[in-house]
Parts: structure tokens; C-alpha cells; sequence
């Protein structure tokens, strides 16, 4: 007769703890960069029944009008050891809670490097995942990773002398390129004065990246990093850009951040099987012809308050045609009973 296995639940209270940022952990969880980019913000760490941390997440508060719309800016982070699904989910349970007793309205979608392993009981869902290199393979191994038109293409941008400059100097030219492809895409992007904002907040560990030909900026990336990843934030480029530059500009960020001792390169944010010869399948390509790997887990949100909410989700709607889950939700495999 087989013997059945029972696991222990471990119960994880989630509670406010001091912030105690280091640069093995991600840079979106200084202290630092919270206070630039939330009205409020802090730490909730998860504790176990014998005392112990056992994880921490970062959190912003954002006040919008009547709103107090909390947003994550990274996953969950385990400390001290691995840390199991269920008391990932227990976890975030239990942050629930913490989040409605200070008055929180809702959990709207994190950003786009955020990506959970799992989500809490009665959170409205989506599948999402990140392109990731492991940047302590040798550079050559990097370099073979890469797809052979698009070595062929960085190496034709090298031949053309194709420049690549970096610093907060070049703060103006790379929010004009960046805001000019969302713009191009119809998608809205942050004012500058909260881009330069966003930078201020990364100090050191920020750095902009400009590649161009003859001064004549072209293409530029927005990275944000400490010893644990390099997350390639924002990015954009001119409409005709030259053969490769882009291709070019991230090869160097990738030899740089590696020369760094910086762990691991992250493209941030994939939507799941996108449309075949879409948009979205094509900057998936881009990625992966990088050798990069997917990294799956999910997108969510949360109506704590409900009224609040559903004004919050109308917002959207007309704003973007929904959020990124309201976008994503109908590829999970057990959909939510709570969708806009």
C-alpha cells in the first residue's frame, strides 16, 4: 500500500521590517529608489512560527485622488534559504491583510521585472516572465549564444563606427529616444520630470547608455542594477536606426555589467505566446536571439477595496484598454471569477 507524504504548512505573518538594502539583493529594493518613485514606502517581511525571516517584499504607495494604490517593484525575495510555493502563497496571504490594514485600495499590476512565482487566494492573475542571461559564462560562450545574423549585425555596426557613450549626462537625448518609441507605439510614458526623478533614485546604480554615429544619437538604454542583475529598464531608438545599433548597445551593456561581477541580465518583461508575427512575439525574438532563457511566473492585482477598484479598472479601460493583466488574464489555465 503507498504511503501518502503530508507537508507541513508553514504559517508566514507578514509584517513591516526595517529596510536593510545590500547589493546582493535587487537594486528596486533600495531605499532610495522607493522613496523616489512611491508616495509612501517600506518593507513587509514574512515570518515563520518559530520567529525566523524567512522572506521580504518591497513595496510603493501610490496616491492618486481618492486612491491608495500599493505597487511592487520586484517579486518576493527569500532569505536565508529557499522558500516553497505554498509559503510563498501563505506569504502573500498574509500581506493582504497587512495591505488592508493600512488602508490600502487595491494592488495594481507590478512592473514589468516583477515577475512572482505565485499570487495570493482571490487575486485577479496572468501569466507573464522575463528574458534572463547568466552572466557568469564566459564572454566568449556569451558571445556564441548570440543568433549569427545578429552577431553579423553588431559586428557590421562596429565596422560603421558606431559610437557607445554612457552617463547621467545624456539623461535629455535618452528620455527624447525613449519617449519617442513609446510615443511610435502609441503607448503612454512618464513625464520627464519623473524619469529624471527615476535616475536620481538609482544614483550608482543607474547608468544610461547611448550608442550614435557621427554625434547623432540613435539608440539609447535605461539600465538599473546592483550585484544581484542588471535590468535593462527602458529603451528606445530613432526610427531608422542603422544596421545594428541597437543590437550593438545592448552586446556592450552585456560585456560591461559582466565585467561589473554583476550576476545575471535581465531583459525585463515578456507577455506569454504572444500572437504569431506580432509586436510582442517580435521583441520575444529579440531576446532570445540574445541566448537569453524565459523565466515563467505571473502578473496580478488585487481589489481590497471593491468599489474603489472597479472605478480603477473603468480608468484603465479608457486610458489603455486595461491593464496588463486585464490584457494577459485569458491565458491562464484556470481564469479568475474577478476580471474587470
Amino acid at each position: 500500500m503507498a504511503k501518502r507524504i503530508f507537508h507541513k504548512i508553514v504559517a508566514m505573518k507578514a509584517m513591516s521590517i526595517p529596510i536593510n538594502w545590500n547589493s546582493g539583493l535587487p537594486v528596486f529594493a533600495s531605499e532610495s529608489f522607493l522613496k523616489a518613485v512611491g508616495d509612501e514606502y517600506g518593507w513587509i517581511g514574512g515570518i515563520d512560527d518559530s520567529g525566523k525571516l524567512r522572506c521580504i517584499l518591497p513595496y510603493t504607495v501610490i496616491r492618486k485622488a481618492i486612491f491608495r494604490m500599493v505597487r511592487f517593484r520586484v517579486e518576493t525575495i527569500p532569505v536565508g534559504g529557499e522558500l516553497d510555493i505554498q509559503e510563498e502563497k501563505n506569504f502573500l496571504n498574509s500581506a493582504i491583510e497587512y495591505f488592508r490594514s493600512i488602508g490600502a485600495d487595491m494592488i495594481i499590476p507590478a512592473t514589468t521585472n516583477t515577475i512572482f512565482r505565485t499570487y495570493p487566494d482571490g487575486a485577479i492573475a496572468a501569466p507573464y516572465g522575463s528574458y534572463r542571461i547568466d552572466l557568469s559564462q564566459p564572454e566568449d560562450v556569451l558571445w556564441r549564444n548570440i543568433n549569427t545574423t545578429m552577431r553579423q549585425d553588431i559586428n557590421t555596426a562596429i565596422r560603421k563606427g558606431v559610437s557607445i557613450r554612457g552617463g547621467i549626462e545624456h539623461l535629455d537625448e535618452a528620455y527624447m529616444l525613449i519617449r519617442g518609441t513609446f510615443k511610435r507605439s502609441k503607448m503612454p510614458f512618464m513625464s520627464y520630470e519623473s524619469f529624471k526623478r527615476y535616475m536620481l533614485g538609482l544614483g550608482e546604480n543607474g547608468r544610461i547608455m547611448v550608442a550614435g554615429y557621427n554625434g547623432v544619437a540613435e539608440s539609447s538604454i535605461i539600465f538599473a542594477f546592483s550585484d544581484y542583475c542588471v535590468y535593462a529598464v527602458y529603451a528606445g531608438n530613432i526610427a531608422n536606426q542603422r544596421q545594428g545599433v541597437n543590437k550593438l548597445l545592448y552586446w556592450e551593456a552585456i560585456r560591461l555589467f559582466k565585467k561589473l561581477g554583476v550576476k545575471s541580465f535581465d531583459f525585463v518583461g515578456a507577455r506569454i505566446d504572444p500572437e504569431k508575427g506580432s509586436r510582442q512575439d517580435g521583441i520575444n525574438l529579440f531576446k532570445r536571439h540574445f541566448g537569453s532563457n524565459l523565466i515563467l511566473g505571473y502578473m496580478w492585482k488585487y481589489p481590497i477595496h471593491p468599489l474603489k477598484y472597479s472605478f480603477y479598472c473603468l480608468a484603465a479601460r479608457l486610458r489603455t484598454g486595461g491593464d496588463v493583466v486585464d490584457q494577459e488574464s485569458h491565458k491562464m489555465k484556470t481564469p479568475e471569477s474577478l476580471l474587470c
